[in-house]
């Protein structure tokens, strides 16, 4: 459905209101940005002439700064090395002023750093720091120990998992949580990746993209090969006892789908809008971000996913893993009459 302007900045304003708890794997976006005007004598690689250093919060963190900035509260849990990393990283979500007390630090791990170097506003290489082994039963107890005292302390509205196989979910931490959020009554939205892919049940809201959505369900189909994708979806509301299923298929927009039956459903597909891209990273984090704001709020799978839809679409036209910008966010949803 369509809303008015004072609706959708009534809306807006209840995002203020909201804990959204956030679960995954963080790390430390860091860019190394210069100029290219050569070629090394060494090999057939460009030379990047360093002008500046940065660091961002990636991985789930973006989550909590895309959170943050919609203006709810974001409430951020995972575990990073014992490292100097670690420092830069709960000094980043300081400066954010966000929650440091839902981050542990663990002697046996180190603190994810993705390195990129841009040369000419073009990413030229990538360099990962990382442990991807899962948590030992050390971590892992004192961790679920950390989310129930969360779920005690705080009002949660939604959890958000936001996976990306570096190890700190797990199946046993997957029905820990979802334990903790049914008792509560709270909806679960996760961002999957593919080692715990059919391992999340019984939840509010799946966001896979088209990638993970093939290696998740196991055969290759095309983008806009409607009938294998609303199959593939249904095999994961029908396995895994899904609610709603967002599918995001990058220059083809989302594909949502609500089980409502036994054998029903009721399905959108919205179209990305057309926009100059620049960088693709971190879409997913806004898309779910909006999404689990969108459950919070009890919305309609229309809002849930031309609302989501909009907002990744919106973080690709920045180079770098940026969040998305709530003034420019919803003055795009007011002119497009969404």
């Amino acid at each position: 459905m369509m809303h008015s302007e004072d609706e959708l900045k009534a809306l807006f304003a209840k995002f203020d209101r909201l804990n959204i708890l956030i679960i995954g794997d963080v790390m430390i976006d860091a860019y190394i940005w210069g100029k290219v005007e050569r070629i090394s004598p060494e090999a057939p690689v460009p030379i990047v002439s360093v002008n500046k250093r940065t660091n961002r919060l990636g991985g789930a963190a973006n989550v909590a700064l895309n959170i943050k900035a919609l203006g709810a509260n974001p409430i951020l849990c995972s575990i990073i090395g014992n490292d100097e990393k670690a420092g830069t990283f709960e000094e980043m979500l300081t400066k954010n002023g966000m929650f440091t007390g839902g981050i542990l630090k663990s002697p046996d791990r180190i603190t994810t750093t993705k390195f990129r170097v841009i040369g000419n506003n073009m990413q030229m290489l990538r360099v990962d720091e990382e442990i991807e082994t899962s948590l030992n039963k050390r971590d892992f107890d004192h961790f679920t120990t950390l989310l129930q005292h969360t779920f005690s302390k705080f009002r949660i509205d939604a959890v958000i998992f936001q996976d990306y196989d570096k190890g700190v979910i797990s199946p046993a931490l997957i029905d820990f949580v979802n334990n903790l959020a049914s008792a509560n009554q709270v909806p679960v939205a996760v961002d999957p990746k593919k080692r715990n892919f059919s391992a999340y049940h019984n939840l509010k809201l799946f966001k896979p993209n088209l990638k993970e959505l093939r290696e998740g369900i196991g055969f290759h189909f095309e983008k806009l090969d409607t009938e294998n994708l609303r199959n593939a979806i249904r095999l994961i509301h029908e396995n895994q006892h899904v609610e709603i299923v967002l599918a995001t298929l990058s220059e083809e927009g989302v594909f949502i789908s609500r089980k409502t039956g036994s054998n029903s459903f009721e399905e959108l597909h919205v179209p990305a809008h057309l926009r100059k891209i620049a960088d693709v990273s971190g879409a997913g984090d806004t898309v779910v971000s909006v999404a689990a704001i969108c459950l919070a709020l009890g919305l309609s799978l229309h809002d849930i996913a031309t609302f989501s839809n909009l907002a990744g679409g919106q973080v690709c036209e920045t180079v770098g893993v940026v969040p998305v910008n709530r003034e420019k966010f919803l003055k795009e949803i007011i002119s497009l009459n969404l």
